[in-house]
């Protein structure tokens, strides 16, 4: 008798514990989801607070003008963060290697910047002067002016103590066109190339000579023996498509 009286209260018990086993069971997947929901919350506000922050360097480091006063402070720093001292100039007539001097800092670090930047992209060779020169770096395009107005107006001081000459095949940087120059301060964002051979000596300790081509000097020649006007502006011109470190 005792069994079959017991018996519907175990079932029963049996059923409770289940259904209490089952309620537990959801409460803490519903715990497990809210606390995934929490940390997913989390998660996405710090991505986007990340994103943000990312945007807010950007748009600081878009911003950055170089000046007169803080352009060899900035290079100072650029030149230690970035050693790179090899460099490809793609042209529409072929392509030459250069090596930019360590002794020269800021003159490199101003190359490799400009570079960089993509500020080289879409310039000329704009000036070549025959068994001289190839000078680069500008254009009579509007957007060369933007890119130089969005980079900054800065010069460089010339660096001519470190021994280096205008060997064939020395790339060099101008001095500015402004009239008052008398230090010979640099125009930062062009450059020479000297095809003379054995070299073009008599611009020594008046320029300041930052590296040498490496390799493609024959395609320097052929710029070079390119027909210009009285301005010695290539009558067809000769396209810097771009300028990119090399390993």
């Amino acid at each position: 008798m005792s069994y079959v009286f017991f018996r519907p209260l175990t079932i029963l018990l049996l059923i409770l514990l289940t259904a209490c086993g089952n309620n537990e069971a959801k409460q803490q997947q519903a715990r497990a989801a809210r606390e995934k929901f929490v940390a997913d919350s989390i998660k996405a506000v710090k991505a986007q607070e990340a994103l943000l922050k990312k945007k807010e360097e950007e748009a600081k480091k878009e911003e950055f003008v170089l000046t007169e006063e803080n352009a060899i402070p900035f290079f100072f720093e650029y030149q230690k963060q970035h050693p790179e001292d090899k460099v490809r100039v793609y042209t529409d007539m072929g392509n030459f290697d250069l090596d930019l001097y360590e002794e020269t800092p800021y003159h490199r670090a101003n190359f490799i910047y400009l570079a960089g930047k993509k500020y080289f992209d879409g310039t000329y060779f704009h000036r070549v002067v025959k068994d001289f020169i190839i000078q680069g770096g500008n254009s009579d395009l509007r957007s060369t002016a933007k890119k130089r107005g969005k980079i900054g107006s800065y010069l460089l001081p010339p660096d001519t103590r470190k021994g280096f000459k205008h060997h064939r095949g020395t790339i060099s940087m101008p001095s500015s066109d402004n009239v008052n120059n008398p230090h010979k301060l640099a125009s930062p964002y062009e450059f020479f190339i000297v095809v003379t051979d054995p070299g073009s000596y008599h611009l020594d300790g008046n320029y300041t000579a930052f590296g040498k081509v490496i390799s493609g000097m024959d395609v320097v020649d052929k710029i070079n023996s390119v027909r210009t006007d009285d301005s010695e502006w290539p009558v067809q011109n000769v396209l810097i498509d771009s300028v990119r470190v090399i390993n």
